[in-house]
């Protein structure tokens, strides 16, 4: 295993970086967020259909690219430090594992109008849930196979053509796909309410069904829910990434700053102490680029899920709760950084630093807190935590 990024990988980089410097700039970012509309759907269609991010975890059978977790990680490096407004998280990673892990035919269909750009998913389930204890199902699936719930914090929803949906059975539980009905429709089944979102850029809602028309695309006979877990827990090792994405941003453009800003006759950048504090942060940020390549690296070798206590299953969970301790507090530090050390300016509106901090604090405490993941290695690590 190799943290390094192949030529592949850094031609995707390159390619993704290019689209979002000309589309999505910071100033770009900000209209958005004041037009009321943050998502950008049209950039989503020239990331999902001209550079194929949406089928990067499809396989190549059902038209995907048949990449791997480490590809998808380059991406969301990126669109962290653009702070892109798009559903890759949502769709490409979190609805996109919950189908693979379900699998069959159903899901294959869906998988491959994803994987095409056709059509955007979202995982009906709070985007705060832990990996490691997922939520019971909220809604539940009729006799008439229709199904009437309500699930809260969900992200991707408002651009979703299709809900994936956890549901109880009266043995057992199933995830359903709901086809949602087109904005502004009347007299939908569903209906996805705005709720209030720390992050600008990507918002949540609240996800309501009123005996939607629905097809079950897989079941397990217990309360758990597989493809919930796995979903969760491959969402937030990449989430990692996206991190490391934020606070490379971060300190690349508060370094630019402090070498322009003059104070006192001199560079503010030239003073020690605001020098200390920078080359901390890039020591912080090295550690967090180790910890989500090698959670990315982990994932990448075992795309499908081991079962429970083997080793390749423990491995991956060891590299996911690593990165994810360790990569949302940096991104948080480091967006604090930037905004204290642009001075008045970083405080203002008009600057995006505020953007990059709300996205930072809203990630690390996304898909599992930081104590949830500390928690998960206590016991691998065999370091049981304090009662």
């Amino acid at each position: 295993m190799t943290l390094l990024y192949t030529e592949v990988e850094e031609e995707l980089r390159a390619a993704v970086r290019d689209l979002l410097a000309d589309r999505c700039s910071p100033s770009a970012v900000l209209g958005r967020v004041e037009s009321g509309t943050p998502y950008d759907a049209e950039l989503w269609k020239t990331l999902a259909r001209e550079i194929g991010v949406a089928g990067l975890l499809v396989p190549e059978e059902l038209g995907g690219a048949g990449a791997s977790a480490r590809e998808a990680a380059v991406v969301l490096e990126e669109l962290g430090r653009a702070v892109a407004p798009v559903p890759f998280l949502a769709s490409a990673v979190l609805a996109t594992q919950a189908l693979l892990t379900a699998g069959g035919e159903a899901a294959g269909e869906l998988l491959g109008r994803l994987a095409a750009g056709e059509a955007t998913a979202a995982l009906a389930v709070p985007f705060a849930a832990s990996p490691y204890a997922p939520p019971a199902p909220a809604a539940a699936l009729g006799e008439d196979g229709t199904v009437t719930g309500t699930v809260g914090g969900v992200i991707g929803a408002e651009i979703a053509d299709v809900l994936l949906v956890p549901v109880r059975l009266t043995r057992g539980t199933a995830l359903c796909a709901v086809e949602a009905s087109p904005a502004g429709s009347a007299g939908g089944t569903e209906r996805v309410a705005p709720a209030t979102s720390l992050d600008l850029t990507r918002p949540i809602a609240t996800v309501s069904f009123a005996s939607a028309p629905a097809r079950v695309l897989a079941t397990a006979g217990g309360p758990e829910t597989p493809w919930v877990r796995e979903a969760l827990l491959r969402g937030a090792g990449l989430l990692a990434s996206e991190q490391l994405g934020i606070a490379e941003w971060c300190l690349a453009t508060t370094v630019a700053y402090v070498r322009e800003r003059r104070q006192f006759a001199r560079p503010v950048g030239s003073f020690q102490a605001v020098k200390h504090r920078l080359a901390d942060l890039w020591l912080e940020i090295a550690g967090a680029r180790a910890a989500a390549r090698n959670a990315a690296a982990r994932l990448a070798e075992a795309p499908v899920a081991g079962p429970p206590g083997d080793d390749a299953a423990v491995a991956v969970t060891v590299a996911v709760a690593v990165a994810q301790a360790h990569c949302g507090a940096v991104a948080v530090h480091a967006a604090e950084e930037c905004v204290q050390l642009h001075g008045g300016i970083g405080m203002t509106w008009e600057h995006p630093a505020h953007l990059y901090l709300k996205r930072a604090k809203a990630d690390q405490i996304a898909l599992g807190t930081p104590g949830d993941h500390r928690e998960a290695l206590a016991g691998p690590a065999d370091l049981p935590a304090p009662v």
